[in-house]
């Protein structure tokens, strides 16, 4: 069986229950998910056959510091792995997600899907389905 680890940031809880919905997706399709959040998360969270990352827009749609500074401790270990990218933003277009895709291309990683956004919380079943799908095309 397939292991996927979705290791996510939330502020007010969106990018946390788009993490519940992509991991149920992934169990769906076969695989054995554990949802952790950055703030307890240590290298062990990267020793998975699959890799999501989420994290909501903050400030001037930018990742969340948590996320960074995590994501520049495991970088060099995960080179050449494929990972998912999501998280919830509020306004704007989610630029956040493309200056993210576009570093972790730029670190050697492929990104499943360009990523997943959501506009605030997921709060409906079209919403939900997107966050499923995208967990089943992560361990796809």
């Amino acid at each position: 069986m397939s292991t996927l680890n979705i290791i996510y940031y939330t502020g007010t809880g969106n990018t946390e229950e788009m993490a519940k919905y992509i991991g149920e997706g992934a169990e769906n399709a076969g695989a054995a998910v554990k949802l952790i959040n950055v703030e307890e998360a240590d290298e062990s969270a990267i020793d998975a056959d699959f890799i999501a990352f989420g994290s909501p827009a903050v400030g001037a749609e930018e990742i969340a510091p948590e996320m960074v500074e995590f994501f520049e401790g495991i970088k060099d270990k995960i080179i050449g792995k494929t990972v998912g990218l999501f998280g919830s933003y509020d306004w704007g277009q989610g630029g956040w997600m493309e200056t993210w895709r576009e570093e972790i291309i730029n670190e050697g990683l492929s990104v499943v899907n360009d990523g997943l956004i959501i506009h605030l919380a997921v709060d409906d079943d079209e919403k939900i389905e997107k966050c499923k799908e995208y967990g089943k095309a992560i361990v796809g």
